[in-house]
């Protein structure tokens, strides 16, 4: 499948940009994870978004979310794990298939947690993303899976058919839907160690994992690790005044691209993403 312009993130600066791609005629989807915009939903109320005064976070959410749904614009949750600039088009690696995009925009916010130590240092070298992708390099091994959420399931499933060993560390509360051959462990991971290649995973109870592999599954990746060669400036994307990144024809909006963390910033700088976006299409 390829598209025209696909998002990820379905916040207020996703939403926007999908709104703003379609009143352009322009092929789009978003991609999100399951509760659209957290920070929005958690707010208690909002007074500074123009038109809206002293209304619930998760009530303007919801609003956002019906004005997509009338223009056809539905998130879809399957995970997107890595993207790839393959010149004229982008490969979007979802933890279900691939799809390609013309352009791409991303709107993911920022990430409020940090990775563990030595979790950066073991990526490639024990550290993955996506079992899907990766759990045939771990047949007869020992692997440890640390999820965000229940999605998390299917993917310590998947490598409990192939791996020796498999342990499963969910951060959220049960009941847990995994194989019998999956050890589960109401634990905290502090720290991922090794040499060359992981080889613990250190939990806050003490006990040590001798593991070969460590798969995460994080409701929401960085943008900065699933698109290599993107530019930073402290942590957040790059952008110029259209929302452009270093990358031609992929843009990025909203918190992801630095303070103010704002609603209204958000907005407007999905707007723009999305007319970049457009106009770009127009020139290839």
């Amino acid at each position: 499948m390829e598209l025209e312009i696909a998002v990820i993130g379905c916040g207020p600066a996703g939403l926007s940009a999908a709104i703003n791609a379609k009143a352009r005629s322009k092929e789009v989807k978003v991609y999100g994870v399951k509760l659209c915009s957290p920070a929005l939903h958690k707010a208690h109320r909002i007074d500074n978004y123009l038109g809206f005064k002293k209304i619930k976070g998760d009530e303007l959410r919801r609003i956002f979310l019906e004005h997509a749904a009338s223009m056809g614009i539905v998130p879809d949750t399957d995970s997107i794990t890595a993207v790839y600039p393959m010149g004229d088009y982008f490969e979007l690696q979802l933890r279900k298939e691939n799809i390609q995009a013309k352009t791409l925009i991303i709107t993911t916010g920022v990430s409020v947690a940090r990775p563990l130590p030595g979790e950066q240092d073991f990526i490639g070298r024990g550290v993955s993303y996506c079992a899907t992708c990766d759990a045939n390099f771990y047949k007869g091994k020992r692997v440890v899976v640390i999820a965000d959420d229940s999605e998390g399931e299917e993917e310590v499933n998947l490598l409990a058919d192939l791996a020796a060993e498999t342990w499963y560390i969910p951060q959220y509360k049960g009941p847990y839907s995994v194989r019998d051959n999956v050890e589960v462990l109401e634990d905290k991971p502090v720290e991922i160690t090794g040499n060359m290649h992981l080889e613990k995973v250190v939990l806050e109870s003490g006990r040590e994992l001798e593991v070969d592999g460590c798969f995460f599954h994080k409701e929401q990746l960085p943008a900065s690790r699933i698109v290599p060669g993107l530019e930073l400036d402290n942590n957040h994307i790059r952008v110029d005044r259209d929302m452009a990144t270093n990358i031609p024809g992929l843009f990025a909006a909203g918190d992801v691209t630095g303070r103010p963390y704002q609603l209204a910033k958000a907005v407007g700088e999905g707007q723009i993403a999305a007319l970049s976006a457009a106009k770009y299409l127009d020139t290839i």
